[in-house]
């Protein structure tokens, strides 16, 4: 456009301005936008951080709280401006744990991970890579599904192919290629997402990479091949509460739960929609400071804070949905008391010398250069995926399955150690509550449940029934809350897994269908209905598996199950269940592989059931 086009045009411009003035309100029915008078819906439904929300918002905030924020809004520009000084340096810690301005927030975020150096140190590489992507990138599909779905409740983020979201497709592809040996995984999305609220394109790259690659954070180890660091942090995770919170432990584990179910969002994306996003912001610019020990620390207090919640819920369900759902919508406290008690909890782990899991080990870090192109091979150009789970998926399943198993295993030998009597509300002899105890993986939900976004690259944590035969009674569906079905029948579903070869297969009872391990070499599943109304629970009298210590080193020892052998047999055949009944008129029907084991017929097998 030459010259005198645009001077034409800047005088049309100018009178149409005039035009509209001189016309008013009135006479411009129709022509005037939605978004430029003030009651435009939007602006009333749209906090101060940009997520859109269903209703009207309170008003106005406090005067108090304006009036404090602007005096530390003054405080922090006089900081910024002397960054490196050793004023600075002394007041930082405690200023940004009382919180960072949120009009600074892009700047102090830039400061804390040196976003300026790295750049003027790899001049040009941003463009570099995100031109390497548009060539070879083999994860573009991926990210293109997954920046439709991120944040689609922000302003930045809700149209499609908005600016942002070009910003974020290019950030995460320029990544992909930057980082080859993560290239892209889901939940990057999230942190990309975050960092772009406040930072431009670039800068929000470098900050990415800065989070994979520094020490400080290690978030590298979290998105490669088997996540090793998620799994080393969940079993830091759970020597904190074995540690701290017994009770609650034992409470997760009564009910088959895993922390894998409720902590991915906190590991993987640092508690991004699983806390207020105030708080979120909050706990965030406390982790750029101090590093991954705010996020231990943070899983930590959330379980200290709710205990009590937590402790009343009697389902896995409810429980995960009060963790995952109910404190992202409403917390229960003002940001400022969970900060505080976030300190404390800092402090009281790092005098157990529990706040830092450990230096990353060499499996977690880089070991490719960062920035190097690798050509792709055909398949992965194509978009096929892998047939089989790899050495490093197969290890990371393996590794999730000794969790669970040594979980039961600890809660079963905690329960014998108790009492060996019936639990009141049990129908099975030695007291397993068949609602208590869950299997290595049988219970374990697809993490694509439990998660707003989609976890599909997390598949070698789901569950293994689609990788393991299931021979096993489905009674999930006619389990309720106090352990009996719909017509008073309490309803329990046995499986007992042998394997003479190893030391990890253990029993264990399941409300669900468990997967077979691949350990084992043969299962074996009894399914038993009591009905409380015809028999009390005072009735039966369980073995002590303190007196089966003649059981041979051949087969595993029964934890609490009447197991037993005569005569010093050591057939697998002689294996005998003891049920014990007060009266033959109320003998407790037995169901073997789905088939109603009749009166008659226990009276003819004498030599597999003993009736007392």
């Amino acid at each position: 456009m030459n010259e005198e086009a645009l001077l034409a045009r800047a005088s049309e411009e100018r009178e149409r301005i005039f035009q509209r003035y001189e016309r008013g309100r009135e006479n411009l029915v129709g022509q005037i936008d939605p978004w430029e008078d003030p009651e435009f819906e939007e602006y009333h439904k749209t906090d101060r951080y940009g997520f859109i929300h269903d209703e009207r918002l309170p008003q106005k905030t406090a005067s108090q709280r304006v009036t404090t924020e602007v005096e530390r809004e003054k405080k922090w520009v006089k900081m910024l401006a002397n960054w490196d000084s050793p004023t600075t340096k002394e007041k930082l810690h405690r200023r940004i744990y009382k919180g960072i301005p949120l009009s600074l927030r892009m700047k102090v975020w830039c400061k804390l991970l040196d976003i300026n150096r790295i750049k003027s140190e790899k001049v040009g590489k941003y463009q570099e890579m995100l031109k390497l992507a548009k060539q070879w990138s083999t994860d573009v599909r991926q990210i293109d599904s997954d920046v439709n779905r991120q944040f689609r409740e922000h302003q930045f983020y809700r149209e499609r192919y908005s600016e942002k979201q070009c910003s974020l497709f290019n950030v995460l592809c320029a990544y992909s290629m930057y980082n080859s040996e993560v290239g892209y995984c889901q939940g990057m999305s999230g942190l990309a997402g975050v960092l772009l609220m406040y930072m431009d394109e670039e800068d929000a790259f470098w900050a990415l990479a800065v989070l994979l690659s520094d020490k400080r954070y290690a978030m590298h180890g979290l998105y490669i091949e088997g996540f090793p660091k998620l799994t080393r942090f969940l079993e830091h995770h759970d020597k904190i509460l074995t540690k701290f919170m017994p009770k609650l432990k034992h409470h997760f584990d009564k009910f088959g739960l895993d922390a894998i179910l409720y902590s991915l969002k906190w590991f993987f994306v640092c508690f991004v929609e699983r806390v207020p996003f105030s708080l979120c912001l909050r706990v965030w610019d406390i982790y750029l400071l101090d590093g991954e020990r705010v996020i231990t620390a943070m899983a930590y207090t959330i379980l200290k804070l709710h205990k009590k919640a937590i402790m009343k819920l009697n389902d896995m369900d409810l429980i995960v949905n009060y963790i995952q759902v109910k404190l992202h919508k409403d917390f229960g406290y003002e940001d400022d008391i969970v900060i505080y008690h976030l300190e404390r909890s800092m402090e009281e782990l790092k005098r157990a010398k529990l706040d830092y899991p450990g230096q990353p080990p060499a499996n977690e870090l880089p070991k490719r250069q960062l920035g190097m192109f690798v050509e792709p091979d055909k398949k992965s150009k194509i978009g096929q995926r892998a047939e089989n789970f790899s050495d490093t998926e197969k290890q990371a399943r393996a590794t999730v399955i000794l969790r669970r198993e040594k979980a039961a295993l600890e809660l079963q030998e905690l329960r014998v150690s108790q009492s060996d009597t019936v639990s009141e509300h049990s129908g099975v002899a030695s007291g397993v509550r068949c609602e208590d105890s869950v299997s290595a993986l049988g219970s374990r939900r697809s993490l694509a449940d439990t998660s707003v976004t989609s976890t599909a690259d997390l598949s070698v944590f789901s569950s293994g029934r689609s990788h393991a035969p299931d021979n096993s009674l489905d009674t999930h569906s006619n389990v309720s809350d106090d352990g009996t079905g719909s017509d008073g029948s309490g309803v329990c579903g046995m499986s007992i897994q042998r394997a003479p070869s190893t030391a990890h297969s253990t029993p264990r009872a399941t409300p669900r269908p468990p997967s077979v391990s691949p350990m084992s070499d043969d299962v074996v599943r009894i399914h038993v209905t009591y009905n409380p109304l015809s028999a009390s629970p005072s009735h039966l009298h369980p073995i002590s598996p303190s007196k089966f210590k003649t059981y041979t080193e051949e087969h595993h020892k029964p934890v609490s199950l009447g197991f037993y052998t005569t005569n010093g047999s050591n057939h697998p055949s002689d294996n005998r269940i003891r049920i014990q009944v007060p009266s033959e008129e109320l003998l407790t029907p037995v169901v073997d592989s789905g088939r109603i084991i009749s009166q008659r017929y226990i009276e003819s097998h004498s030599d597999l059931y003993d009736l007392k």
